[in-house]
């Protein structure tokens, strides 16, 4: 019996992440052979852990987490138009042929945004913002460009760095504004759609100075990326004040179905996928403790 190829997802820290669970459950469910886990990589190891993956010939793909999504843009052999517009990896599907091992990075992480905001009854031309201009922020304005949102707000801490959050946006054709983090509380009750891109507990200053706030949130939506621990405090506070709140952990399920897809067909699965995103969609909701519902054919 030949060895299972393996796959991974990658980030620091990574004890909480539910991939593992999404991954094996689905790949079970279609009958692939491939073996799942999760690795705890900071960025300076990143590159070592890619070569050691490279030489191994036994691999079939990496998720990528925070915050290894833009150095790994350095370390794949080729980038998918959307992960080079982005400047963001987080998917690496490796296949390997007579030897020799290629890494094509690509992002799922803008469908996975989409499907979960259109999930929860978002609808076209919000008025958006995001805390935050990192590595995912970038997913959040692309997605929310595919929302056709008019403008988006991009509350950050310091400009300077989210400067390239700025020209991807502009590259996209998203109008897009920095914004003082420090009036973020203050100005959340002004949005149709907020997309907390911050790390756990990167909002929770934002989160009680916003509970002492008058306003009401009513039909506008919230989603916090961060899903463990749940709820944030964020979260908590908006669906205090009236609010529809999306957990990151909806993100993840739907990015998680695409990598599916992309993994599948790096071992030779593509048959097996074909007809069944519903399947696969499913027993990840089952694997999550998530409601079963219909799959979503929007493509990023």
């Amino acid at each position: 019996m030949s060895e299972a190829l393996r796959g991974a997802v990658l980030g620091h820290p990574i004890g909480h992440s539910k991939s593992p669970q999404l991954h094996s459950a689905a790949y079970a469910a279609l009958g692939i052979d491939y073996n799942y886990a999760a690795f705890d990589v900071e960025v300076p190891a990143l590159a070592a852990f890619l070569a050691e993956v490279r030489s191994s010939g036994k691999w079939y793909g990496l998720s990528v987490t925070m915050p290894l999504k833009n150095a790994a843009v350095d370390l794949v052999d080729e980038l998918t138009p959307v992960a080079r517009a982005l400047g963001a990896v987080n998917t690496v599907i490796v296949t390997t042929h007579d030897g020799a091992t290629h890494m094509r990075g690509d992002n799922t992480d803008v469908a996975g945004i989409v499907k979960a905001l259109l999930h929860a009854g978002v609808r076209e031309r919000p008025r958006a913002a995001i805390l935050g201009g990192g590595g995912t922020a970038v997913s959040a304005v692309a997605a929310l460009g595919a929302l056709k949102a008019p403008v988006v707000d991009l509350f950050v801490r310091n400009r300077a760095k989210a400067g390239d959050t700025l020209e991807v946006a502009r590259a996209l054709g998203v109008p897009a504004e920095l914004v003082p983090f420090d009036g973020a509380a203050h100005a959340l009750a002004g949005y149709d759609v907020v997309i907390s891109t911050l790390p756990p507990h990167g909002a929770d200053a934002v989160a009680e100075e916003f509970s002492t706030q008058a306003a009401t949130v009513s039909g506008a939506c919230l989603l916090d990326v961060a899903y463990d621990p749940w709820p944030s405090a964020l979260a908590t506070s908006w669906q205090a004040k009236g609010g529809t709140v999306v957990p990151g952990i909806e993100m993840l399920l739907y990015q998680g179905v695409e990598q599916v897809k992309l993994f599948a067909g790096a071992g030779g699965y593509q048959d097996r996928v074909t007809g069944r995103v519903g399947d696969i969609l499913n027993v990840m909701c089952d694997a999550l403790g998530l409601a079963r519902r219909p799959p979503y054919e929007w493509h990023a």
